[in-house]
């Protein structure tokens, strides 16, 4: 990882999987680790989108940083500098293959961004994310539905997940139009129509990110 531990235990703390604990005693497993490095990685990736792409729209950058930050990344990561091999697992975790399992991967490498943070500060953490991460950021930005598009944008700004409902059906049985809304927190609704609610919901969606100048006309 490119560093020299002056304290190795935070390391081991943060590969230490909730399996490894043993009955009774003090929680020493990583899930502390895991929240903290959540954190960080979030805050590398936003300043590095900024620099690396200073055209782009805010919805371009919430999509690249959900991609980036997801726990398909982490384990993508964690997988390629074999972090799996220095778990310390309980003994049924380990033998059910616990060390090739994608969420433990990931949630061992946000712990240990928080353990180089903790150890070495803020630039040691950056120094290895960048370095990790590099061949996910060159990566095409994956073109996605409008109900994806939402969901990452709105979690992204902590605002929450988007619900969906019918607010009307007209139009008669073999061509019937549905109408929906959606609704985000500290948005106000959206609504879209269709010949079925899943494509209602989709116009909905697409109606939302439009008006929030996340998308432009050249999304579709």
């Amino acid at each position: 990882m490119g560093h020299r531990f002056a304290n190795p235990d935070l390391l081991t703390h943060a590969l230490r999987h909730s399996s490894a604990q043993e009955r009774g005693s003090a929680n020493i497993s990583n899930e502390r680790l895991e929240f903290m490095g959540d954190r960080v990685l979030g805050l590398v990736i936003a300043e590095w989108l900024l620099g690396a792409f200073p055209e782009a729209a805010e919805g371009d950058l919430a999509v690249r940083y959900n991609a980036l930050v997801r726990k398909e990344a982490c384990a993508d990561v964690a997988e390629r500098i074999d972090l799996g091999k220095y778990l310390v697992l309980g003994s049924g975790e380990d033998r059910g293959g616990g060390r090739k399992k994608a969420a433990i991967l990931a949630d061992a490498c946000e712990a240990v961004i928080a353990a180089l943070y903790f150890d070495g500060g803020l630039s040691v953490a950056q120094r290895f994310i960048e370095t990790e991460w590099e061949p996910l950021l060159s990566e095409p930005v994956r073109r996605v539905d409008a109900k994806t598009a939402l969901q990452e944008w709105t979690q992204g700004r902590g605002i929450g997940i988007p619900s969906y409902k019918a607010v009307d059906r007209s139009g008669p049985d073999h061509a019937p139009v549905f109408e929906v809304q959606v609704e985000v927190n500290s948005l106000s609704p959206a609504t879209g129509s269709g010949s079925s609610k899943r494509i209602a919901e989709q116009a909905a969606a697409r109606a939302m990110l439009l008006r929030e100048k996340v998308w432009n006309e050249e999304n579709d």
